[in-house]
C-alpha cells in the first residue's frame, strides 16, 4: 500500500496592500480631470465635463459624500466612493474668543498640524487667517509662530481645507454670493507664504474659481517678510492683494525683529514692493507694522516710515503687539500709537489700528503656534489685557 502523500501547509500571511483613495477635494479643475482618468473613474472624453460637475458639488455645496451629488449616478456614486475620498482633516481643538473669533487647529497627518484663524468684521463681512507651512524658518523674533520650527509645506489641497473647514463650522455652504460671513482670505497664519508660492498660487486659484469658493482675488491678501525675488511671481501668478510685515524702518532694527531682512535689506524689499504686478492706488500694498513699547514707536520713526513708502500706494496696519508666553517686547501704550497714526494720516496714508482680536484663545496676529500642549485656562488669562 502506498504512503500517503505528504501536505505541506504554507502558514505564512501575505501582507494585503491597498492604494489609498486619493482625496479629491482640494485638486485644481486639471488634477481633477486626470485623477478621474488615471483611476479609470470616467473616460477622457467625459472628464472634463464629470470634473467640472464634481467641482461643484465640492466646492459650491460643500459635499463630504459622493451620495449627496444628486445629479450622479449610482454607479457612478459607487465608482467614486471605491477610488476616491472628500474627507476634512481632522480639526483637534476649537476655541472660540469672547469677541466672537474662532481658532481650529487642524491635523493633516500625524505630526503636521497647523492653526487657522476666522475673525469676524474684517473686510467685507469676516475675514480667514489660514497657515501655509507647519511651523516657519523666519524667527522673527516678535512672533509666536517664529519660535515653532519648521516642519515643512502645507499642500495646496491642505490650504483648501482650512477654508473648508471654516465653512463647515460656519455652515456657509453652499457658497453665498452675498451676506457672506467668510468673504476675505488672508495668508497671514503660520509660515512664510513665498516660501511655498506653488502651494499658495493653487490654493488661490481653486478658492477664487467662479463656481466653487467663490472669493474674488481681489479679497485674497499675501503677507510675507519680503522674500524680494518670489514678489513679482505672487504678482503674476495670483493677482492677490500684496502686505509687506515691515516692522521696521531701518536695516539695523529690522535684521533683529526680521532677521530675513539680512538677505533682503529694506532697499531691495522696497524697490520689489514698487514693482509689484497690479500695484496701484485701486490695488494698494499694506504695510504691517507692529508696535512695540520703547523698540519701534517713536515720532521719529513714524516720520522715517513716510519717507520709507516714498509714493507707493499703500496703507498702514498699526498692529499692538500681542503677548505670548516667553516673549521679550511689550505693546506700546494707546497714547503712543495714536500719536504714531497722527503723523501717518498727516502725510496722507491711511493707517487703521488694528483692535487686537482674538487674545484669549491665543488667536491674534503672532500669537499662532500648533504645538499640541496648551496654555492651561489660568496662564492665558494672564495674557489678556485689563479690563
Amino acid at each position: 500500500m502506498d504512503p500517503a502523500p505528504i501536505i505541506s501547509l504554507d502558514r505564512s500571511r501575505r501582507a494585503v496592500t491597498t492604494a489609498p483613495r486619493r482625496n479629491l477635494s482640494g485638486l485644481t479643475r486639471p488634477e481633477l480631470a486626470t485623477a478621474l482618468v488615471e483611476a479609470s473613474a470616467v473616460a477622457p472624453d467625459k472628464a472634463k465635463m464629470r470634473a467640472a460637475q464634481l467641482w461643484r458639488w465640492i466646492h459650491h455645496h460643500g459635499v463630504t459624500d459622493f451620495a449627496a451629488m444628486s445629479n450622479v449616478s449610482r454607479e457612478m456614486q459607487a465608482t467614486l466612493a471605491e477610488r476616491f475620498t472628500l474627507t476634512r482633516p481632522q480639526v483637534v481643538e476649537r476655541q472660540i474668543s469672547r469677541d466672537g473669533t474662532r481658532k481650529w487647529l487642524i491635523r493633516f497627518a500625524p505630526g503636521i498640524e497647523a492653526e487657522t484663524v476666522y475673525i469676524p468684521d474684517v473686510g467685507r463681512s469676516g475675514a480667514l487667517c489660514v497657515s501655509s507651512q507647519v511651523g516657519c524658518t523666519l524667527n522673527c523674533t516678535f512672533c509666536h509662530t517664529g519660535t515653532q520650527a519648521l516642519v515643512r509645506n502645507l499642500t495646496a489641497a491642505e490650504i483648501v481645507a482650512q477654508v473648508q473647514v471654516a465653512r463647515d463650522d460656519l455652515e456657509e455652504w453652499p457658497s453665498p454670493k452675498e451676506e457672506r460671513r467668510l468673504s476675505n482670505i488672508v495668508f497671514m497664519g503660520m509660515g512664510e507664504p513665498l516660501y511655498n508660492l506653488d502651494g499658495v498660487a493653487a490654493a488661490i486659484d481653486i478658492v477664487s474659481d467662479g463656481e466653487g469658493v467663490a472669493i474674488s482675488r481681489r479679497r485674497i491678501t499675501v503677507s510675507t517678510s519680503g522674500v524680494v525675488p518670489e514678489l513679482g511671481p505672487l504678482g503674476d501668478r495670483t493677482q492677490a492683494m500684496l502686505a509687506i510685515s515691515l516692522h521696521a524702518t531701518n536695516d539695523a532694527l529690522r535684521d533683529e525683529l526680521v532677521p530675513l531682512n539680512r538677505k533682503y535689506p529694506l532697499e531691495q524689499l522696497m524697490a520689489g514692493v514698487r514693482a509689484y504686478p497690479g500695484l496701484s492706488n485701486a490695488r494698494r500694498v499694506t504695510f504691517e507694522y507692529v508696535m512695540l513699547k520703547g523698540v519701534n514707536d517713536s515720532p521719529a520713526e513714524a516720520r522715517a516710515l513716510v519717507k520709507l513708502m516714498g509714493g507707493i500706494p499703500a496703507k498702514i496696519n498699526l498692529i499692538p503687539f500681542n503677548p505670548w508666553p516667553g516673549s521679550p517686547y511689550q505693546c506700546s501704550d494707546g497714547a503712543t500709537i495714536e500719536a504714531f497714526a497722527a503723523i501717518l494720516n498727516r502725510a496722507g496714508y491711511a493707517s487703521p489700528i488694528r483692535t487686537p482680536r482674538g487674545r484669549d484663545i491665543l488667536a491674534a496676529c503672532g500669537q499662532l503656534k500648533s504645538e499640541s500642549e496648551k496654555l492651561r485656562a489660568s496662564a492665558r488669562r494672564t495674557l489678556e489685557p485689563a479690563e
